[in-house]
């Protein structure tokens, strides 16, 4: 199993579905999963704000920040936690891809932006 550099993944724990994505990413990544500190975004403002990153935008998209500080969001963070994963390597180079992840990213973030208003945290 190849060694992955540790990462922060700044994500919504207050979602019961984000919750339930990362329980299940832990499981499917075993061992590697240890490389990375999850993070809440209600509990790292101060931390995201030093790095650039308001509070909101990062409640309205995943962001994971690589060992050498380097920040990724949206489509991308998502597939560049599903490369530490064998059995997800193939659908992050696929959701990767010209024609899908323009189209991937507007339907995410439609969603999202539906779930934070039907919890009265859109701004």
């Amino acid at each position: 199993m190849p060694k992955h550099a540790f990462i922060n993944v700044y994500y919504d724990a207050v979602c019961p579905s984000c919750r339930k994505d990362r329980r299940r990413y832990e499981r499917w990544a075993g061992e590697s999963a240890r490389d990375i500190h999850w993070c809440d975004v209600g509990e790292y403002e101060d931390a995201l704000r030093a790095k650039g990153i308001a509070p909101e935008a990062a409640l309205k998209s995943l962001h994971i920040e690589q060992a050498d500080g380097h920040i990724i969001e949206g489509v991308d963070a998502y597939r560049v936690l599903m490369a530490r994963v064998l059995l997800l390597r193939p659908l992050a180079w696929l959701i990767g891809l010209p024609l899908i992840k323009p189209g991937l990213r507007v339907l995410y973030d439609s969603w999202v932006k539906r779930r934070l208003k039907q919890q009265g945290r859109w701004s």
